[in-house]
């Protein structure tokens, strides 16, 4: 079965940039992009916990009798035949429901908040929640088109950190890219966290498949970051605690989030593994 991507499209010179990483994630998975032009500037989605309504900016109604022909152009360049939904059912007349069952979707600023109200590396209420509610993991782009050659997976030895981890082994294998691990240790040692992969059963595909260990044991986590290479796909994965502050988004993301140049890919609490 093919898995797919939702991308809520905006036709505007930001947006492009915003679809054309969709694109790229698309081209170097093989997973095939599923299409939402907005006409509306607010939607639903029914997640079987929560109902999250998504107020949109509105550049997303930018231009709107171009905004296929310009997706369907940048998919073509891009060698991707996409698909395009229209809802069928509406909460209200200007509120329309949109599916949930998809593999990925990608939420970036503008989808998360009124942008004007956003703070460089803070990522709105509404997108913590779809993460929070979500079956799939969320791509967080960054407003400008950039490959990534390589993945990183951030493991701090929780069990959202090893759907995580599973999630980038699974990436690994999908793009042929080098896959790293980031691990801000503290005072914990290293067989601390080889334990936790050995009962997962993740520590022979982790050795044969993870290129280098970033495993840290001193300084800042901020300031190690640094480690990270900068055009790495990076992935996280969410605690149910981080989502329940309403300004702060839990400090390991709210960091990762401003700090780093990266696109992240982010598996939440309900985060399903395909197949198990």
């Amino acid at each position: 079965m093919v898995r797919t991507l939702l991308h809520v499209f905006r036709n505007t010179p930001r947006g492009r940039e915003v679809f054309m990483q969709s694109l790229y994630f698309c081209k170097l998975t093989g997973v095939s992009i599923v299409i939402y032009i907005p006409e509306h500037t607010k939607f639903l989605m029914y997640y079987d916990n929560d109902a999250v309504q998504v107020d949109l900016d509105k550049s997303y109604l930018t231009d709107p009798g171009t905004a296929k022909e310009h997706a369907e152009d940048l998919a073509e360049k891009a060698g991707i035949l996409p698909r395009f939904i229209k809802p069928k059912n509406f909460t209200a007349s200007t509120l329309p429901d949109i599916p949930v069952h998809f593999d990925f979707m990608c939420c970036p600023m503008s989808i998360a908040s009124l942008s004007a109200k956003i703070s460089p590396g803070h990522i709105g209420p509404k997108v913590r929640r779809i993460i929070n509610a979500a079956t799939f993991p969320v791509i967080i782009p960054i407003p400008h088109f950039k490959e990534w050659h390589s993945l990183v997976a951030f493991f701090g030895g929780s069990v959202s950190d090893v759907k995580e981890l599973k999630l980038a082994l699974s990436l690994k294998k999908a793009t042929g890219l080098p896959l790293d691990i980031f691990t801000q240790a503290g005072k914990k040692p290293k067989k601390y966290f080889e334990k936790i992969l050995i009962n997962s059963k993740l520590d022979k595909e982790i050795e044969e498949n993870v290129r280098e260990w970033y495993f840290l044991t001193k300084g800042k986590f901020q300031h190690n970051l640094y480690n990270v290479p900068h055009d790495a796909l990076s992935i996280l994965g969410a605690y149910d605690k981080e989502f329940v502050k309403d300004l702060i988004w839990g400090s390991t993301m709210e960091f990762v989030q401003k700090t780093l140049p990266n696109t992240l890919l982010i598996a939440g609490p309900n985060y399903i593994i395909p197949g198990g």
